[in-house]
C-alpha cells in the first residue's frame, strides 16, 4: 500500500509491505523525513519503505528511505524491533548522506 500526500513541502511516498493499514506509522515516517528538506533542499522525492519480515523475531521491522537529489539516489536502510526506532536511524544516516552531498557540491 502506497500514499502520496499532495500538500507538503517535500515529495513523500510511503510503501508498506506485508503489513495491514498503519496510518500512525505513515504519519510518523513522513513527519521525521520532512526535517531532511531543511538540510539539502534541492531534494526532487523521498521515498519510506517499511517492511514487515516474517523470518526473524529480534529484527523483523525494515525501514528504507531513498531519496532523489540531482543526479543521485541516497539511500538509508535499517532493521529492528520497532519500525520508529528503524525510521529514526534511517533518518540519521540520511542526514548525514545529504551533508556529505551538500559539501561536495560546494
Amino acid at each position: 500500500m502506497t500514499k502520496v500526500v499532495a500538500n507538503e513541502p517535500l515529495n513523500v511516498k510511503v510503501t508498506l509491505r506485508h503489513s495491514n493499514n498503519h496510518t500512525t506509522i505513515e504519519e510518523y515516517a513522513r513527519n521525521a523525513v520532512i526535517p531532511l528538506s531543511r538540510i539539502f533542499p534541492g531534494i526532487i522525492s523521498c521515498h519510506v519503505i517499511l517492511d514487515h519480515q516474517k523470518n526473524d523475531f529480534e529484527k523483523n521491522k525494515l525501514a528504507e528511505i531513498t531519496v532523489n537529489v540531482p543526479q543521485h539516489v541516497l539511500v538509508a536502510k535499517d532493521a529492528g524491533v520497532a519500525y520508529e526506532q528503524c525510521i529514526d536511524n534511517c533518518v540519521e544516516a540520511m542526514s548525514r548522506q545529504l551533508l556529505k552531498y551538500k559539501e561536495k557540491q560546494s
